[in-house]
């Protein structure tokens, strides 16, 4: 196998590792204690992150970022304060499959945008994956809705919030930009790094002025704990193996695994109430799992 090959395969397979990790996040986000701060929990976990992949700036001499660089980190972190910003926001305004279908558009945005700065070329295939991915996302949240789609609405909370889809899909996007003019750092674990970092300072100050910090004194041990898991793993591991990706794969490509976190999630789901299995799971799952296989078998034919 070439190595550009073994590179391509490690990227796929780092993806279904983040899309597990991504999915397991959630059960462990409902045990923390009702009424804490989001945005400032968010912060935390991304300073934790930051503070665990810190030891690498000691094994690069060249560690800082350029200031083309920093700008750029400033231009990441503020796409991860805005998606996880009107997420927040939006969480008391709309509803659970509103969100769960907005969210669907990020991997068709972030080829798009990819086309328009230029780091996708025009790819007809990947094109239909992410329009197959997409339309088997929408079959799981149809049926995580009782099969139906009761709920589904459009307003200012949901315009609100696919502003917010339009960050989430930039992060990649200025990612692959960056590395392809040089203006960020080579190691992913680098880049991992500096965006958390500046990400948390964003984030945390939007916390600082719409949020009680002080509720934060009511977090229980058992808090802490889920916060440190959540910022090495579901945080840090996770932009990571995203980071990591974009080094080889596409914006679309890397972003077209959010389709699996919903089917983690579904598996989950069966294995703590297996008395709401049915045949509504169905189609979305299998539709997941093809755009998957056929995004595993284009991959594997980059040379």
């Amino acid at each position: 196998m070439s190595e550009p090959k073994r590179r391509t395969t490690r990227a796929h397979l780092g993806m279904l590792l983040w899309a597990l990790f991504v999915g397991l996040s959630f059960p462990a986000v409902g045990l923390m204690s009702e009424g804490l701060p989001p945005l400032l929990l968010t912060a935390m976990r991304f300073t934790i992150a930051a503070l665990a992949l810190s030891p690498l700036l000691l094994r690069h001499a060249d560690c800082w970022p350029s200031r083309f660089g920093l700008v750029l980190y400033a231009l990441m972190g503020l796409s991860l304060a805005g998606f996880f910003g009107t997420m927040f926001w939006a969480a008391h305004r709309v509803s659970a499959l509103s969100m769960a279908t907005l969210f669907v558009s990020v991997p068709l945005l972030a080829y798009c945008i990819g086309r328009g700065i230029g780091v996708e070329q025009p790819a007809g295939r990947l094109l239909a994956i992410l329009a197959l991915g997409a339309i088997g996302a929408l079959g799981l949240a149809w049926a995580e809705n009782g099969g139906d789609f009761n709920g589904l609405q459009l307003g200012l909370g949901e315009l609100g919030f696919f502003f917010g889809c339009v960050a989430s899909a930039l992060y990649p996007v200025l990612s692959k930009w960056g590395l392809q003019r040089g203006w960020l750092a080579p190691q992913a674990g680098l880049r991992t790094f500096w965006s958390l970092l500046v990400g948390a300072v964003l984030i945390g100050t939007l916390g600082l002025v719409s949020e009680d910090a002080g509720a934060l004194l009511e977090m229980t041990l058992s808090d802490v704990a889920l916060v440190a898991y959540l910022g090495v793993f579901s945080s840090g591991m996770t932009f990571f193996l995203q980071q990591r990706a974009t080094a080889v794969l596409t914006p679309g490509a890397v972003t077209a695994y959010s389709y699996l976190v919903p089917f983690v999630s579904m598996l989950l789901l069966f294995a703590t109430q297996p008395q709401r299995m049915g045949w509504h799971w169905l189609p979305g799952s299998v539709l997941v799992l093809l755009a998957i296989a056929l995004l595993l078998r284009r991959g594997s034919a980059v040379r």
